[in-house]
């Protein structure tokens, strides 16, 4: 079916809810519709091309239209586009776990596939629950999880339950199960009222007191490693992974490490957990694990954990999760591809090349862009980790007094960006940086221009 573009936009309002939109706003506006795709460069119906500031939600990794990741897809086209996962095996993705497994952190060594990145973390919910009924030595009364302040792990209601930002989370509140909070290490603007010169990490203290005192009956910690992203981009300091583990050893609770953002090179490492050499009881991976191009996500977890859900059908132990396109066979064989571009074919672990080996210069690259900009009177914090940045912006730099919500400055600032040809998505007055991996540096420094210029245009307009 041929359509105008005018019948297209009709359309699109009378028919598609989009997610995380305020539908009254976007069907007053005139919406970009996307059309194509090269590179790092996104076109619309009218031809106008825009850096995909924040890698089509923080999945895409070596760009749009990559000829070997196109033939992955092409070429298991030709064997078989999907069979189930219940009870039959399939050729990608067992390969793809295998390929997993060598390159996680050692001693994750089994893989469950599912969907998306809230598939990933309920996943792993549940297991860790189910998990403290079946171990050698059960403990059924360990049923509650401990998670951050303001985190954000998915929309699926487990994952809503160890949520916590308002915005998203508070009006299903009566649907949820109970979950112990430990404060966020927002150094920013420090829940403890600290200076972070000062601080001895003791965000991460908070959250060891909390565990000793409620480890009988936690079954595990959630944490997003090194950086809080839908938060706002909160970067945790150095050390603060490295003691949950730590702590949830030393205590007997499982640690969750959902790195569905901030994993497969996000941070400039593989995994997050790397930087701090920390082996997690699960590692939920999903977004750019097929590198942009199809839903597959992963949840890895050890031999004591599986080993646990052994036993005969009568016994009752079977994990009873699943998804229909579990262990896709397109997904899991574009995922492999990607891995190959990304850490190099067959490397081991922790001696990557391919795209992985080129980004420390990129990363450095984007940190003097981002030293620029926290010079503009109303940036009041940058945040980095790898690849991935958030600008903070305040009304007061001193104050550090926030703009009023209903200002949305965030989204002016996002609005002017695409007029110059940048698209980018805030989260509140938190400018989001995440591009594509593969992003060349001029393409780089010309995305940072635009956001610079977009910001001091309107730290004018606000004086």
């Amino acid at each position: 079916m041929s359509a105008s573009r005018e019948q297209l936009e009709q359309w699109d309002r009378e028919h598609v809810w989009h997610p995380f939109t305020a539908m009254q706003n976007y069907a007053g506006e005139r919406p970009i519709i996307i059309k194509s795709a090269h590179g790092c460069m996104l076109v619309d119906l009218d031809g106008g091309e825009y850096i995909d500031g924040v890698s089509s939600l923080w999945c895409n990794v070596h760009g749009h239209r990559v000829p070997h990741l196109d033939q992955a897809v092409r070429d298991q086209l030709d064997q078989v586009a999907h069979s189930t996962l219940l009870g039959l095996a399939n050729v990608p993705s067992i390969r793809l776990a295998r390929r997993l497994v060598e390159l996680a952190p050692p001693g994750l060594s089994h893989v469950f596939f599912s969907d998306d990145g809230a598939t990933a973390v309920e996943v792993a919910l549940k297991m860790a629950f189910q998990y403290w009924r079946q171990c050698p030595q059960p403990q059924p009364q360990k049923t509650k999880f401990l998670a951050i302040q303001s985190a954000y792990h998915g929309d699926t209601l487990g994952d809503v339950s160890v949520g916590d930002l308002a915005r998203f989370h508070h009006l299903f509140a009566p649907l949820l199960f109970p979950t112990v909070r430990a404060p966020s290490p927002y150094c920013y603007r420090c829940p403890l009222g600290l200076e972070r010169a000062r601080c001895q990490i003791d965000c991460v203290e908070a959250l060891v007191s909390l565990v000793r005192e409620h480890h009988e009956t936690l079954a595990a910690v959630v944490v997003e490693p090194l950086m809080q992203a839908a938060a706002g981009m909160i970067a945790a300091p150095e050390g603060y992974l490295r003691r949950v583990r730590e702590i949830t050893r030393q205590m007997n609770v499982l640690l969750i490490a959902d790195e569905v953002a901030v994993g497969i090179g996000r941070t400039g490492t593989l995994f997050a957990c790397d930087r701090e050499n920390v082996v997690p009881d699960f590692l939920c991976l999903a977004k750019g694990l097929t590198g942009g191009y199809l839903p597959l996500a992963a949840t890895l977890t050890t031999r004591d954990v599986y080993q646990a859900f052994l036993g005969r059908p009568e016994e009752g132990k079977t994990f009873y999760h699943g998804h229909t396109y579990t262990g896709n066979p397109l997904g899991a064989a574009v995922a492999l591809a990607s891995l190959d571009l990304l850490v190099g074919a067959d490397s081991p672990r922790g001696r990557a090349g391919g795209l992985l080996a080129t980004l420390p210069p990129k990363i450095d690259r984007l940190s003097g862009h981002l030293r620029r900009m926290a010079d503009l009177p109303f940036v009041g914090d940058v945040r980095q980790q790898g690849l991935m940045a958030g600008i903070e912006l305040v009304h007061d730099k001193q104050s550090k007094t926030p703009f009023p919500p209903e200002r949305r400055l965030g989204a002016a600032v996002c609005r002017a960006a695409r007029d110059q040809g940048v698209l980018l998505r805030p989260l509140g007055d938190v400018i989001v940086l995440m591009p594509p991996l593969a992003i060349e540096d001029s393409l780089l420094d010309r995305l940072c221009s635009v956001v610079y210029n977009c910001l001091a245009n309107i730290c004018k307009e606000e004086r």
